[in-house]
């Protein structure tokens, strides 16, 4: 091949590994995901493996095994053949680009865009649900299955993160637990990393406002809440769930729930009703 081709030919890998590399980090987590936000100690890698191992694991129990395509995205002989290097490498670049849109995973690690978090967004699972079901099955057991994993927190609703956004949000989102006649005590935990204009005082006053007026049979429990509102905000997103067994489950803390007793804790698990149960839930 002449100068010039290899030259033609370096430009357009150039521009088009480029895209595939920029498209690669625009992965970031974003307003509209639900997902697992789990922390770890340093070993982010590790605790990235890790999450994939668990959550794989009970989610073949929950949901049955996951079903990728298998559409096969090598070139064909006629391609392969092709002299036009250019028009053979943007075939392929084409090809992972589209496999990579169409084969989205159950489970797959995107940036949260903060230090020793990691986000999990998932797809036809219902977060809360899930990550109880391993709160509970862990707490029964004690058995450890993770080391460097340290909270798991379901987040099933995002959005942005300031105020006036977050009210309007929280106003649909409660409303399956609190608006009437739906009721139950609750408490607020609220958490934030590289965000600087939301306020925590300001934040938990509104909330409990919203709470508040769904149902005036809400009310505020700090130490056995039936429902615990995680406010959970990295940059400009806000992460919402409502979670159950929270003082049970060790602030869903996978290191310390495994070392709870019965004696420590005589408060029990909620029961999963049965649309709870693995196998139930639509995959």
């Amino acid at each position: 091949m002449s100068s010039e081709g290899q030259k033609g030919k370096k430009r357009y890998k150039s521009q088009f590994c480029g895209n595939a590399k920029r498209q690669k980090r625009r992965h970031d987590l974003e307003v509209g995901m639900q997902g697992i936000l789990i922390t770890c100690n340093m070993n982010e890698r590790k605790c990235v493996a890790e999450a994939y191992s668990l959550l794989n694991e009970y989610g073949d129990q929950m949901y049955g095994p996951e079903k990728l395509s298998e559409k096969d995205d090598g070139l064909t002989e006629s391609e392969e053949d092709d002299d036009d290097a250019e028009a053979a490498l943007k075939k392929e670049v084409d090809q992972i680009r589209t496999s990579t849109e169409k084969n989205l995973r159950r489970f797959q690690s995107v940036e949260s865009g903060a230090n020793n978090v990691v986000f999990i967004r998932t797809l036809n699972v219902e977060p809360e649900k899930f990550v109880h079901h391993i709160f509970k099955d862990v707490y029964t057991s004690k058995k450890k299955k993770t080391r460097v994993i340290l909270r798991m927190l379901p987040v099933s609703g995002t959005c942005k993160a300031f105020l006036e956004d977050l009210k309007k949000y929280a106003e649909t989102f409660f409303a399956p637990w609190f608006k009437s006649p739906n009721k139950g005590t609750f408490q607020i935990v609220y958490k934030a990393r590289n965000n600087n204009h939301m306020n925590r005082e300001e934040v938990i006053k509104e909330l409990a406002g919203i709470v508040a007026s769904q149902n005036p049979e809400n009310k505020v429990d700090l130490s056995k809440p039936e429902n615990t509102i995680i406010v959970e905000i990295i940059k400009n997103v806000c992460c919402l769930s409502v979670v159950k067994d929270y003082t049970v489950f060790r602030k869903y803390n996978l290191q310390e729930v495994v070392k709870s007793s019965n004696e420590d804790n005589p408060q029990q698990p909620t029961k999963e009703n049965k649309e709870d149960t693995p196998n139930s839930a639509d995959s």
